[in-house]
C-alpha cells in the first residue's frame, strides 16, 4: 500500500501548479490567460515579475526533490527515480490544471539535484552561460538538459543515463514552438 501511496503522491506533489496556485492567491491573475499560458517560472516571471518568477521556480523545483524524498519518508521500496519522474509527468500534465501544465524544467532540475548533484550542478553552469550570452532561457534549458545527460553519460549508472536522456528529450519537445522561433529569430529574449 505504501507503495502505491507513494507513486500517487509523487504525481499528485507534480501536479500542484506553482504558477497558478500563486498567480491567483496573490496576483487575483489565472496566468494561463497572459503571457506564453504557460504554467511555469518564465512566463509567470515575465507577466507578474521577478520575484514570483523566482518564488514558482523554487516551488517546482522543490516539488520535484520532495518527490524522490517520499519513499523515504514512506518507508516505501519505490525507487527515487519513478517517483521523481512520476512528479515530472505530473507537473506537465496536471490533473489540477486540466492535464496542461509548464515545461518540466524546475521540476525535472529538482529530481535531478537529488540524483545526480554533480551533474544537475555541470547543468545550471551551462544554463547561466547560455542565458547570459543568449538571454533565451529556452535555448538555455535545452542546453543544460543535453549537458546533464553527457554528463551522466560519463560518471553515472545507467539507469541515471536513461532518466537524463528521457529528461533531456521531454524537454526539446515540449520547448518544439520555442525552437522554432530560435530559428525565425522570433524567440522572446529575458531581458
Amino acid at each position: 500500500m505504501l507503495h502505491i501511496s507513494s507513486l500517487f503522491l509523487s504525481y499528485v506533489i507534480g501536479s500542484i501548479s506553482f504558477a497558478l496556485v500563486i498567480g491567483k492567491l496573490f496576483y487575483k491573475t489565472d496566468i494561463r490567460g497572459y503571457g506564453s499560458g504557460n504554467l511555469g517560472a518564465t512566463n509567470v516571471y515575465r507577466v507578474l515579475g521577478k520575484k514570483a518568477g523566482l518564488i514558482v521556480a523554487i516551488a517546482d523545483l522543490l516539488k520535484g526533490t520532495f518527490a524522490c524524498l517520499l519513499p523515504q519518508i514512506l518507508n516505501s521500496a519505490v525507487s527515487p527515480i519513478i517517483c521523481g519522474l512520476l512528479a515530472i509527468l505530473g507537473h506537465v500534465f496536471p490533473v489540477f490544471a486540466g492535464f496542461k501544465g509548464g515545461k518540466a524544467v524546475a521540476t525535472a532540475t529538482g529530481v535531478l539535484l537529488f540524483l545526480t548533484p554533480l551533474g544537475t550542478l555541470t547543468g545550471f553552469v551551462v544554463f547561466l552561460f547560455t542565458l547570459i550570452l543568449s538571454k533565451y532561457v529556452s535555448l538555455s534549458s535545452m542546453l543544460a538538459g543535453i549537458a546533464i545527460f553527457i554528463y551522466s553519460l560519463i560518471f553515472e549508472e545507467k539507469v541515471i543515463i536513461a532518466l537524463s536522456f528521457f529528461i533531456s528529450v521531454l524537454v526539446i519537445i515540449l520547448h518544439r514552438q520555442n525552437i522554432k522561433r530560435l530559428i525565425s529569430g522570433t524567440e522572446n529574449k529575458l531581458w
